[in-house]
């Protein structure tokens, strides 16, 4: 069970990095809730491989500074009508 949820926080890594993709789109890809990619990512990536850890950081960093203007862009496009 251990090395499922080490492998799972690996793969989540892998696949955010590849893709640039948000949480939600990970937790969307890997059908589990965004608040166990988080948990993955945050406290169990750590534990398991700190490089890649670092490399998910800074892109979860980028996502956050970044989301306001998503947000921003999504509304615009639905009071366009786009």
């Amino acid at each position: 069970m251990r090395s499922q949820i080490e492998q799972r926080a690996c793969d989540l890594a892998v696949y955010i990095i590849e893709n640039k993709s948000t949480v939600r789109a990970a937790a969307a890809a890997f059908d589990i809730s965004k608040s166990t990619v988080h948990k993955d990512l945050t406290e169990r990536l750590p534990g398991i491989n700190r490089a890649l850890f670092h490399e998910v950081r800074a892109l979860l960093d980028r996502n956050k500074a970044e989301r306001h203007i998503r947000g921003g862009l999504a509304t615009r496009r639905k009071y366009k009508g786009e």
